[in-house]
This record gives C-alpha cells, sequence and structure tokens, in this order.
C-alpha cells in the first residue's frame, strides 16, 4: 500500500505549498480586470499610472508563480525523499545476468551484442 489515506491532510508545508498556489492563481486570473483597470486609467489622462498598474501586475503575477513552482518542487523533493515510494536500490548480485543467454543464437545479420531473438510461443501480441 502507498501509505495514502483519503482523510489525510497536508501537514504545514503542504498547507503552504498550497496557499502559494492559490495567490499564485488569484494574481494571474487577475491580470485581464488590471489590464481593463489600466487601460480606463489611460483613457482617462493617467498614462503612466495605467501602465505602472498593469506592469506592476504582471511582475506580481510572474513571481508568485515562480514562488509558487520552487516551493512546490522542493515540497515534492521533501516527500519522495521522507517516503520513498517504494524504490529499492538493488546491490550486484541482484542484477540479471547476461551471461545465462550466451548460448542462444543471435540473430542473423544483427550488429548488436546479446541481442535474444525470441519465437512466437515466447511472447504475445497485444492489440
Amino acid at each position: 500500500m502507498s501509505g495514502w489515506h483519503a482523510e489525510q491532510t497536508p501537514d504545514r508545508s503542504g498547507r503552504a505549498v498550497i496557499a502559494v498556489m492559490l495567490l499564485a492563481l488569484l494574481l494571474v486570473a487577475a491580470v485581464p480586470v488590471v489590464l481593463l483597470a489600466g487601460l480606463v486609467m489611460m483613457l482617462l489622462g493617467h498614462v503612466i499610472g495605467g501602465l505602472a498598474l498593469f506592469g506592476g501586475s504582471i511582475l506580481a503575477a510572474v513571481i508568485a508563480v515562480a514562488v509558487a513552482g520552487m516551493s512546490g518542487m522542493r515540497h515534492l523533493r521533501k516527500l519522495v525523499s521522507e517516503r520513498g515510494f517504494g524504490v529499492v536500490r538493488l546491490d550486484s548480485s541482484q542484477y540479471t545476468d547476461v551471461s545465462q543467454y550466451a548460448d542462444v543464437a543471435e540473430p542473423e545479420g544483427s550488429d548488436h551484442a546479446g541481442v535474444v531473438q525470441l519465437d512466437r510461443s515466447e511472447y504475445t501480441e497485444v492489440r
């Protein structure tokens, strides 16, 4: 079993990642609204203010997305390193030994070493 339960809630760092992600989504969704507000400001004569409003909103959205991405990756690395997800390192004795296939004849005209030709009985066709 993977260790994940439906009733499990995120820990403190998980909540922080979710909060940063929601802030980033909110700021990205607000960019079109701020563009409209900036256009209205420019039509009313405040050109510099409208451009500053629009530029500031884009800058804030880009920074929020970057922070959300970095914190999410850091949180993901932490989760993978803590739980391991059932990945087991093999020692040298657990690898398959290629020498056991040495008696199998190579296909004619093959330039690749270690190629094994299978009969129809040794594989199944998936359709």
